[in-house]
């Protein structure tokens, strides 16, 4: 029955028309003086200019902007990949590593401390409490090889989406991911603003933060002394409930798998082709062109054949996306994005 279809639900009435001239002040004040002003301080100037008007509400005179076309959209931030498979937990040592920057703070010298902590995920046996000058990606892969040269390599490594762990790149890879991934390890990566997705992690950095001396130490060389004397009473004089009340140096043992002198290069299944990608980012399978992007320059990508001219395209245990032969241009085709 007509009586059950689905009706406006707008009012008969509307209680307040925005008049002609005040519309027309909104669009003439858009356009006045060097800067352009939003709707906030539109909505200031018409109570100065109408002052026995209540002026049109701040969404309002955005609406009137934009139907003006007045309003630029906003650009996309660009977002690291979201991981693609779920988290899964550690019952041994080595299994998963964690790491993260505890957040930077001025030293008393006037100078900025990155802490960069590394930690065994089943064990709780801080692996590292470094004093950093940056985040960057070589400081941080100085910090990793010392770590993985001492206690050997884990399976997993679980952080945030931040840098240097993870880029907007595609797949979210960054170089510090990339060599991981040539050492055989797979990167973990926690959803964004889920910090309790690393809750281990995030509760040794409140311990931490907890004998951070106030003010900060002057020198440089007397905050990483903080740090050692941290790094050794966590890990052998502080027992830990979960543990049984056993220290994390009672309860971890260094991996089995060392770190190799070499860097080994990516290896695929038999049934996997390989490909290396030439110093701007490109893959060429006869004569098929393929960016797989700058950061992959140099590196062995694996190609997977899943259907009639159609690959998904690999590095290591990444799927990149996948690219149909039929939609090359000029030699050259795109990786798109294979569902999740």
């Amino acid at each position: 029955p007509s009586g059950l279809d689905e009706r406006s639900r707008c009012r008969h009435n509307q209680t307040y028309v925005v008049p002609l001239a005040v519309k027309q002040a909104i669009i003439e004040l858009r356009s006045i003086g060097e800067t352009i002003p939003g709707p906030k301080k539109i909505q200031y100037s018409l109570m100065q200019r109408f002052p026995d008007q209540t002026p049109p509400s701040k969404t309002t005179i955005y609406n009137i902007l934009k139907a003006a076309d007045l309003i630029s959209p906003r650009p996309l931030r660009p977002r690291v990949a979201v991981y693609p498979k779920p988290l899964r937990k550690a019952e041994n040592p080595n299994q998963l590593f964690s790491a993260d920057y505890k957040g930077q703070y001025l030293t008393g010298a006037g100078v900025w401390c990155y802490p960069l902590t590394i930690m065994d995920h089943a064990s709780r046996f801080l692996l590292a409490c470094q004093s950093m000058g940056s985040t960057n990606f070589k400081e941080t892969q100085q910090t990793f090889e010392r770590v993985f040269r001492e206690y050997g390599l884990p399976e997993r490594i679980r952080t945030d989406n931040g840098i240097p762990f993870a880029s907007t790149s595609r797949a979210g890879l960054s170089q510090l991911s990339i060599w991981w991934m040539r050492l055989g390890i797979i990167p973990e990566r926690i959803e964004p603003g889920r910090p309790d997705q690393n809750g281990r992690h995030e509760r040794m950095h409140r311990t931490l933060k907890s004998t951070l001396p106030h003010p900060s130490a002057v020198a440089w060389e007397a905050q990483q002394r903080h740090f050692d004397r941290f790094l050794q009473h966590y890990n052998y004089e502080r027992g830990h409930e979960a543990l049984g009340q056993k220290t994390p140096g009672d309860c971890y043992t260094r991996s089995t798998r060392l770190y190799p002198e070499t860097l080994p290069e990516m290896t695929y299944a038999s049934h996997i082709e390989s490909y290396l990608a030439d110093s701007n980012g490109i893959i060429n399978r006869g004569g098929m062109r393929v960016y797989v992007g700058n950061l992959l320059c140099h590196q062995t990508i694996g190609m997977e054949m899943i259907g009639d001219g159609v690959w998904n395209v690999i590095f290591g245990p990444v799927i990149l996306g996948h690219v149909n032969a039929r939609d090359a241009k000029n030699g050259y085709v795109s990786i798109k994005v294979s569902p999740m």
